[in-house]
C-alpha cells in the first residue's frame, strides 16, 4: 500500500488467496486500486511485472524464503531482482545471493524496521547486496522510506548480507534500549514509589529532552493507558511479566562473541527476557529467597532521584549504541562492506523502533571522525558521560542496596568503567592463571615479547620469541 500510494504500480501475491483479496480490498478502500493488483498464482504474478522484474519477499525467515525463491526461479529471467525484506540471518542472504546470481538473477537482503505502521507509512530501510539492484530500487525505496529533515531513511548499506546484518544489530540495540527503559521504570516505580500517572508524566517530560525517542514516547502512553478489561486501574499492572523474543537479539550476542566485541548492555537485555520467562520458577523462589525491604530505601528527595535515573538511562543508552555500532564496524571491516556508520545512524532517525533525537549526535560523531574507535571517546559524548556518571553510580548503588535487578544499567556502567581504565588488574590475573594451567603465555607491560613462566616449580620466566 505504501508503494502504491507513492505512485508506483505494484502487484501482490500470497499463497493464501484470502490475504491477497484482503490487500486488494484495502487498497480499493484507500483509493489505491489503480496502482495495486492482486494475483492468485505465482506465474501470473511474475508475468504481470515489467522487466527487469523487482520482487520483494515478506515471508518468515529460513526455509520459507528458500522455498519461495525456488518457486520464483521457475518464472524469473536473467536481470530480474529478488529482495528479501525479512529479518534474515545474514549468512543465509550471502548463500542465496551466490545461488541466484549463478542463474543471472540479482539478489538483495533488506532490513525493514518500523512494524506494521512503518511499513504502511514509511519505514527505515537497510538494503544490502548487489549494487546494480540498489540502482533499480533506489527511486522506489527513497519514496516509500520514512522522511526526516536530512533525507529519506534509506541508504545502500553495502554488498553481501550487510543490510541484514545492520538490521540484526539494530534489533540488538533495540533490545538494550527497551531493557534500560524497563529498569528505569522499575526504579522509579518500586524504589521511588511513583504512581503510573506520575510515571507517565515523567516519561512525557523526558521525551521533550535528550531522551526524545519513539520508545520513550510509547512508554509514556503505555503507563497512562487504563485497563478496559478490568474496568479500573492501569493496564500495565496486569500485563504478565514475561518478555518474548524472536531471535535477532540472540544473533546479535552470538555475533558479538564471535567477533570479540563486548556488548554487555545488549547481552543483559537478552538475559532479562530469558529470566522473565521463568515465571513459575520465580514465583517459587520468591517465597524462599530473601532480600532487602525496598521501602527502607526510598529516596528522600524524589525530584533529585528522578533526575538521577534520567541521567543514568541516557548514559547507559550511549553505551548500548556504542556497543552496537562497534559490532557493525567490526563486521564491516571483516567482510569488506565499506560501511558508513554515520549514514547508518541517520537512516535510523525515522520510521524505525529505535528512532531517537540523539541519533543526530551519533551521525555527527562519525562524520567528524569516521575512524572513531567508540562513541565513548567522542568529545561531546565523553563530556556527557562524565557529567552523568555520579547520578549513574547513585542509581546502580541504590538498586543493589534495595535488591532491584538492573543488569543493563549496571552492565553499561561496568562497560564504561572498564573501558576508561588504562590497566585492568583482573585481566592481569586471568592471563596469569591461563599461563599457569595451560601455558597460554602472556605479554608484559614493561617490555615487548611473549613469555611463559613455570609458576608451580621454579617460577622462571622464558621469553618465547627472543
Amino acid at each position: 500500500l505504501n508503494v502504491a500510494e507513492k505512485g508506483f504500480p505494484i502487484s501482490v501475491y500470497n499463497r493464501s488467496v484470502s490475504k491477497t483479496h484482503d490487500t486488494v480490498s484495502r487498497a480499493a478502500n484507500e483509493g489505491l486500486g489503480d496502482n495495486l493488483k492482486g494475483f492468485e498464482s505465482m506465474g501470473d504474478f511474475v508475468q504481470s511485472l515489467k522487466t527487469p522484474r523487482k520482487v520483494i519477499l515478506l515471508v518468515k525467515a529460513g526455509k520459507p524464503v528458500d522455498e519461495t525463491i525456488q518457486q520464483l526461479l521457475e518464472h524469473l529471467e536473467p536481470g530480474d531482482l529478488i529482495i528479501d525484506g525479512g529479518n534474515e540471518w545474514f549468512e543465509n542472504t550471502e548463500r542465496r545471493t551466490k545461488m541466484v546470481e549463478a542463474k543471472g538473477i540479482q539478489y538483495m537482503g533488506m532490513g525493514v524496521s518500523g512494524g506494521e505502521e512503518g511499513a504502511r507509512y514509511g519505514p527505515s530501510l537497510m538494503p544490502g547486496g548487489a549494487g546494480s539492484g540498489w540502482n533499480l530500487m533506489e527511486p522506489i525505496l527513497t519514496k516509500v522510506a520514512a522522511q526526516v529533515n536530512d533525507g529519506p531513511c534509506v541508504t545502500y548499506i553495502g554488498t553481501g548480507g550487510s543490510g541484514n546484518y545492520v538490521k540484526m544489530v539494530h534489533n540488538g540495540i533495540e533490545y538494550g534500549d527497551m531493557q534500560l527503559i524497563g529498569e528505569a521504570y522499575d526504579m522509579l516505580k518500586t524504589v521511588g514509589g511513583l504512581s503510573n500517572t506520575e510515571l507517565s508524566g515523567v516519561f512525557q517530560d523526558w521525551n521533550a529532552g535528550e531522551l526524545d525517542s519513539f520508545l520513550i514516547e510509547i512508554t509514556a502512553k503505555i503507563l497512562g493507558t487504563r485497563d478496559d478489561v478490568a474496568g479500573s486501574g492501569e493496564l500495565i499492572d496486569q500485563v504478565m511479566d514475561k518478555s518474548g523474543s524472536k531471535g535477532t537479539g540472540m544473533w546479535t550476542i552470538e555475533e558479538a562473541a564471535r567477533k570479540a566485541v563486548p556488548a554487555p548492555t545488549i547481552s543483559a537485555s537478552l538475559d532479562g527476557r530469558y529470566l522473565s520467562a521463568l515465571k513459575a520458577e520465580r514465583l517459587g523462589a520468591s517465597s524462599l529467597l530473601s532480600g532487602p525491604t525496598v521501602t527502607n530505601h526510598r529516596p528522600v528527595d524524589l525530584q533529585a532521584f528522578t533526575l538521577d535515573v534520567r541521567k543514568a538511562l541516557y548514559a547507559s543508552k550511549i553505551c548500548s549504541y556504542a556497543q552496537g555500532m562497534n559490532l557493525i564496524r567490526q563486521a564491516g571491516q571483516e567482510n569488506g562492506w565499506n560501511l558508513d556508520l554515520g549514514e547508518i545512524a541517520r537512516i535510523w532517525k525515522g520510521g524505525c523502533i529505535i528512532r531517537a533525537k540523539f541519533l543526530d549526535r551519533i551521525k555527527a560523531a562519525y562524520t567528524k571522525d569516521p575512524s572513531l574507535p567508540s562513541l565513548l571517546v567522542d568529545p561531546d559524548f565523553a563530556s556527557e558521560l562524565e557529567a552523568a556518571q555520579h547520578s549513574w553510580r547513585r542509581v546502580v548503588a541504590l538498586a543493589v542496596t534495595a535488591g532491584i535487578a538492573v543488569p543493563a544499567l549496571s552492565g553499561s556502567l561496568a562497560y564504561y568503567d572498564a573501558y576508561r581504565r588504562a590497566c585492568l588488574p583482573s585481566s592481569q590475573l586471568v592471563q596469569a592463571q591461563r599461563d599457569f594451567f595451560g601455558a597460554h603465555t602472556y605479554q608484559r607491560l614493561d617490555r615487548p615479547g611473549t613469555f611463559h613462566t613455570n609458576w608451580s616449580s621454579n617460577a622462571i620466566s622464558t621469553q618465547l620469541d627472543a
